[in-house]
């Protein structure tokens, strides 16, 4: 992993040294952005504990299925299937922790894309963090009373 963030923080180096950014295309626009977002969030001390207790020693598998899902979104090119929400329904994440997803979420892709795919990609990740924090939000409040 660690190989995978330096290759993305270099391309990240030179794309701002050139002010090139271009907007999410192709697979290869994807899995820059994933493998950048991911390393973010590996090493951020709110959400990389989390992330590392979840997945532990599947990333690469997870970055694989995040490739598809994001393949999937933006370039409506059909190859995930699944159900994503069911994955974090468990975990111990509020609101603050989406909040925080987000915002790296979208500093990722503005550092590294801009155009209208990249504007949807951020628009799509907000809605989907939103929509993750109000179905925990239901499933804690309605445990708690007993439903």
């Amino acid at each position: 992993m660690k190989d995978i963030g330096q290759r993305c923080q270099q391309k990240i180096f030179l794309a701002q040294q050139h002010n090139m950014k271009k907007d999410i295309k192709n697979i290869d626009d994807i899995k820059l952005m994933v493998n950048s977002f991911y390393g973010k969030i590996r090493d951020n001390a709110l959400l990389g504990p989390i992330f590392e207790d979840k997945i532990q020693n599947r990333w690469q598998a997870h970055l694989e299925k995040m490739y598809r899902f994001w393949q999937t979104i933006l370039l409506n090119e059909h190859s995930y299937n699944g159900a994503p929400f069911n994955p974090h329904a468990s975990m111990p994440i509020d609101k603050t922790h989406f909040e925080v997803w987000i915002e790296i979420f979208k500093n990722t892709v503005d550092e590294l894309f801009e155009g209208p795919v990249s504007d949807e990609a951020k628009n799509k990740g907000t809605l989907m963090a939103t929509i993750f924090n109000s179905k925990i939000e239901y499933l804690k409040n309605n445990a708690n009373k007993g439903l």
